[in-house]
Formats: C-alpha cells, structure tokens, sequence
C-alpha cells in the first residue's frame, strides 16, 4: 500500500511511525463540509486502514486557513428534507462515524479552524481532541439553531463526555466556542499552538483506546429549569425540546438506541416548514453577506458622521469599532458630548460582554475625532446625515455638503422615510447620493436599507453595498419610496395594533397573541420601544403617500400630549420600572368600550396587513425580490424568522385563504383590502416563490 494517498477530499498519509493522518482538503474551496461524497471517501479510508495490521494511530485533520469541517452540506440536508431522501443520508453518517469508533487503534482529532455540526460530532467518535488555541477555531453544534438536532451523535456522545447538563447547554443554545472555552467545558482535550497541533495528537495516541464513560443519569424533568431548554419560551422551533428529548431519553438506553432516536428526531424536524424555513434564511445570510459583484472593492477608512444623535452617535461608534476613522459633527457641544458618552458606554458594554477587549475598544475610541466647527470632508470617502428627521433641516445639510466634500465622496442619508431624491437633489452631484438606513440599536441590528434614488449611479450603488460589508452589516437594496421597505410594512401593523387597542383590546392579550404567533416583541411593546412621538411622525410621512392605513389613532397623539412617550420617558401602553412592566391604566380614560366583535384571530388580522404591505412594495418594484422582501423584515424588525418572512409565509398560508379573509375584512376596513399582485397569485393558483 503507498504511504500518501490524494483523494479527491481526503489525503491519506502514513508516516514511518505507522501513524495514519487523514487531512480533510475540499478542492476549490475554503472550507470542508461533508456531503455524500466525502462520507464515501471516509468509507474507503476507513476500509484501508482497517485491513492494515501496521497502522498504530489515526489523526484526523483538516488542511484549511481557518475550518476544520463545517458540518454537513446544509444545501444537500433541505434538498433531502424536502424529497424525503433524509434517512438515509443521516443514517449513512452515523455508520461511518461508528466504525471510527469500532476501530481498535487509538484516534485524534486535530482541530484547527471552525469545527461545528457534523464537523465536531467526527471529532466526538474519536478518542481524544485537541484543538489549536488560534482565534479562528470555534467549536460547536449549532443544529438547533437551525431547526435541526444533533444526529451523528452528538445528542448521544456529548452527554457521555461532558454530562448531561453541560450538553443540553451546548446543543440548546448551539453556540460556536473559542478553543479556551471548549476546553473548560471538556469538548476538547488538549490545547497547542497550530504547528505542534499533530505532534500533540501523536502524543495522546501513545495514550492508547480511551475508556468509554458511563452514561450519567439525567436530570429529573423537574430540575431542568436551570438548564437551558428547561424554561424555553415559545418560538416556532421545535429543536430545542426534540433535542432535550432525545438527550434525556438517550442517556437511559444503549448508544445505538440513542442514534436511531437521533435520526427519527432529525426526519420530523426536517419535514416541518420552520425548518426548512430557518435553513433557508442562512442561506440568505450568506448571500446578502458576499453580495454579487465580482470587482474588489476599495476599503473605506476614512468616513464622516453629522449628527450626534442616538443613531449618529451609534453610526460612528461602529464604523469605528470596525477599523474606520470617523469624523462625528454636530453643532451643538451639548449633543455631541451626550454622543460621545454613547459611544462611551457601546464600548464598554462590548468589553463587560466579552466581545471586545480593551485594547480593542482603545483602539476604537481613538478613531473618533469630534467637532462642532465645520471640519475638511474633501477626502473623505463617506458621509452619513444622521441629523433630525425633518426634510427641511436634512435639505439644509446636503447643500452645505455639496460643498465641502470631494469629487469621490458618496453622500449618504440615515432617514428612515424621508424621500432621499429630495435631498439629492439639493446637490451638484446627485448621483453619488444614497440612502443608508441603519437600525436602532446599531451595535445590534445587522440589516441596513440601502435606498438608491432614480439619479443613484450604479457605481455609487455598488460601493455604497461594499462598505455596508465592510463594516459587518447586511444590506438589502431598496427604491427611494416612502417608508422604503421595514417601515412601510411594519407600521400597518402597528398602527392597526394601537387602533384596537383604543377600541378595548387588552395590551396583554394583543402583544400575548403576536408573541404566541412568533414575534420577539408585541406591537403595542414595539411602539413603546420606538417612541410614540417617532412613531406619530413616521406614520405622518407616510400617511400622505399611503393613506388611511398609515393614520395614527388619536390615543397615540393624546399620549404624546401627556408625555407618555414609551420606554424612554418610562411610561407608554406600559409603565417601566427597571426590568419590570405593567400595563399603564391611565390610558383607560382615552379607551372606548370593547365592543362585542366576533372571534377573531388578531394574530392574522395583524400580520395580514404586513403581508399586504410586503406585496406591494414587490408589485412597485420598491425590491427586486420577495427573498430581499422577506429577509429585509426578518432583519429589521424580528419578524418570526421560523415562518420564513411575510410572503413565505403567504404562500405556506395558501394565498387565496389569506385573500379571502382579507376581502372579509375589508368588508368592514378598507385597508384590509389585498393587493393586486396578491388577488392574482390567489386567482391563478401562484406563489411568491416559484419552487
């Protein structure tokens, strides 16, 4: 038998101490993943070294800048969901993975880069682990996440290496873990720097077969509340609790009972729409993340700021934290010292979380210079306005702008409604204008509306997309329209929420349902939230190009009268105190009677009008697509990601049902009426997506 072997994905190498390495290498691609093809390649490795009495040791490797292996190919498990081809393929892998275990010489996994998934639960039929201590190793199952469980062993194999409440924890939560904390909670053996890693994976196969653990008894159902997954709130992801079943069960049986609950676990989940759903919307994460121009783009590092405000402050906190240096103006001292005690507080927030070191928020701070006096923009290669949404004193700033920038510099507005062809057309050069709409709070939402006018150069566009990239945001593209895409949908929904609330709904049971239905917040919760004050405002701008379904019910303007603003002024439809809320009673004086209605699914009614709104904005090619529809409103508002975005979720519904029950609603309230492109696809039997 030679001593190296290229295959295709695995290269086999047998050195003179009859150790055997196998080193995961995929061509053409940055990372291992294992598909069909690979668990074969396995098979027929496993099968040489099993025929050969010379072999002492098995390493297994990979040859990747910053992957181990990342898991099986997710493209190939939601082919195979949706066919019904799962079982098989799951089944495959666990029989591979088993004769890892029966082999009779010792094995190592040597980990260097992200090892998650399928990609750790190889490592865990080994032997022993031990993982480079370099940044980009991070090692995890992050199934459940996804909609998936653990099912090459990984609800069977941890629990007996690291015990059962540390496993729910890992598999429940599905955090990916520096190499530091994989070894204190036992994923990993052993830590080295990356070039001794295979000279410390031979040392512990001089170590021998390491004795199987026991299985430790599981906790008894009433004592999980502690761990997680004991205390779960609802959230459409079944996951969570098929895998602590799976687990719970597992541990009190043999391990090849424990597999096959694994693989009728992971066939169900599979098979439900969430699922298939969750998968799907990595999968966007992934495309909006690289984008789709080919031409490398020129990194920014030098950017400008006017306006100190939450979000301007917010803006340049994270430019700045992410390698740029930033200009932040404002001309007023009292702003821009509250700004930068905002950018005071993000960074050290970022360090008690752990996110960041403080040498890395050293550094950060020190990217921001301030100014109240006009300062030299000329070679700066961005501006954002972030100053006070009223189109007269944004007009104002893009004209001084205009003036004091540079030939390259794009000009970019973060209003959230306001026409931005308005305020390029304040400027000599309104094709280098675009929008660049980031969300509250901006160290944590990822999504930013990219809004290009009808002058927008297609160049403008493009750079404006690669630096939205650069900084760690995910844009999706949107016309210059009223609203554009988050706060046109979601304020319908909104205002509606607040409407029948007015009308004697109770606030617990109206946010209770949306909860219930998927939302992270409710709505009425969500305006307290926004503000009340900026929610009358937003809904102002978009009255007069929408109509009634856009009209703040009077309740919102009577409590802005009486300073009861939300969140920030401590009392709204809630009252705040600390971490605590309860509902504001003084607002029944502005209530009306419920009314006696019939039964209505008010998380339906609700959610309808974003569909509506969703469809529209589809129609008036305000996107260019439902994914950037449904992905846009998954990003910036939270909306259940599991249901897959407002139009998956129309066509999971049946569009002519929701069409139906619309027209009934409309019967009553005219903005319930559906939209063309939806009366259409309900007349002609189409969906949103084709597949």
């Amino acid at each position: 038998m030679p001593a190296t072997l290229t295959g295709s994905l695995i290269q086999r190498e047998i050195g003179p101490d009859h150790v055997c390495v196998l080193t995961f290498d995929r061509p053409d691609s940055g990372a291992n993943i294992f598909d069909a093809a690979t668990l074969n390649e396995l098979n027929e490795h496993l099968d040489i070294i099993e025929k050969d009495p010379s072999v002492r040791g098995l390493i297994i490797a990979s040859a990747k800048k910053s992957i181990f292996i990342a898991g099986a190919d997710l493209k190939t498990l939601l082919e195979q969901a949706q066919s019904g081809e799962l079982r098989d393929f799951i089944a495959e892998g666990q029989r591979v993975f088993n004769r890892i275990t029966a082999l009779k010489i010792p094995t190592v996994a040597a980990i260097h880069g992200a090892c998650a998934g399928g990609g750790y639960e190889v490592t865990l039929v080994c032997d022993y682990r031990v993982a480079s201590d370099d940044p980009v190793t991070r090692i995890g199952l992050p199934e459940t996440t996804l909609g998936l469980l653990p099912s090459w062993g990984g609800c069977t194999r941890l629990p007996r290496l690291i015990g059962f409440e540390r496993a729910v924890e890992v598999i429940l939560k599905g955090k990916l873990h520096s190499a530091q904390e994989a070894l204190k909670l036992g994923l990993i053996d052993e830590l080295a720097s990356r070039d001794q890693l295979l000279d410390v994976g031979r040392g512990k196969l001089a170590e021998g077969k390491r004795k199987r653990p026991s299985p430790q008894p599981p906790l008894p159902e009433g004592e999980t509340r502690g761990v997680a997954g004991g205390e779960r709130k609802a959230t459409g992801n079944a996951a969570p609790a098929r895998a602590l079943e799976v687990i719970r069960k597992g541990l009190t049986t043999s391990i090849d009972e424990s597999l096959k609950l694994e693989l009728d676990a992971i066939v169900d989940l599979g098979e439900t729409e969430s699922t298939q759903n969750l998968i799907r919307n990595f999968f966007l994460a992934e495309k909006y993340k690289k984008g789709t121009s080919r031409a490398p783009a020129e990194k920014v590092v030098h950017a400008a700021v006017i306006g100190a405000g939450v979000m301007g402050s917010g803006i340049a906190q994270w430019l700045s934290s992410r390698g740029v240096t930033v200009i932040l103006r404002d001309v007023s001292r009292e702003f821009l010292d509250r700004g930068l005690a905002n950018i005071e507080k993000t960074y050290a927030d970022a360090v008690r979380r752990g996110l960041m070191s403080e040498e890395k928020a050293k550094q950060g701070r020190s990217r921001v210079v301030a100014s109240c006096a006009p300062m030299e923009l000329r070679d700066v290669q961005f501006v954002i306005e972030a100053a006070s949404e009223k189109l007269e004193i944004k007009k104002e700033i893009f004209c001084e702008l205009s003036m004091q920038v540079g030939p390259k510099t794009i000009v970019a507005t973060n209003t959230s409604a306001l026409p931005v062809g308005e305020l390029a057309a304040m400027t000599v050069a309104p094709e280098r204008v675009v929008g660049l709409h980031f969300f509250n709070p901006v160290s944590r939402m990822k999504l930013v509306e990219a809004v290009v006018t009808e002058e927008t150069s297609e160049s403008t566009k493009e750079r404006a997309l690669a630096f939205v990239r650069q900084v760690g945001k995910l844009p999706v593209v949107v016309r210059d329209s009223p609203g554009f895409l988050v706060n046109r949908v979601l304020f319908p929904y909104l205002l509606d929420a607040a409407e029948l609330f007015e009308n004697g709904e109770s606030p617990d049971g109206l946010d209770k349902a949306l909860l219930e239905w998927g939302m992270p917040m409710g709505p009425l919760r969500l305006i307290d939230e926004i503000g009340v004050d900026i929610t009358i405002d937003i809904a102002s701008t978009l009255e007069k190009a929408y109509g009634r379904r856009d009209r703040a019910p009077e309740i919102l303007g009577r409590m802005r009268q009486a300073k009861m603003l939300g969140r920030k002024t401590g009392s709204g439809f809630y009252n705040y105190e600390g971490k605590q809320q309860a509902s504001n009673q003084s607002l029944a004086q502005w209530r009306r009677a419920a009314a006696a209605t019939e039964d209505v699914n008010l998380a339906h009614r609700l959610v309808f009008l974003m569909v509506n709104e969703a469809a529209r904005c589809l129609e008036e090619k305000v996107v260019d697509s439902p994914e950037d529809a449904d992905y846009g409103m998954i990003l910036g508002t939270g909306f259940a990601p599991f249901r897959g975005g407002p139009l998956r979720f129309a066509d999971h519904f049946g569009l002519k049902k929701m069409a139906d029950e619309m027209s009934r609603f409309a019967q009553a309230e005219e903005k319930f009426a559906p939209c063309e492109i939806l009366k259409t696809h309900a007349r002609e039997g189409t969906k949103f997506y084709a597949e």
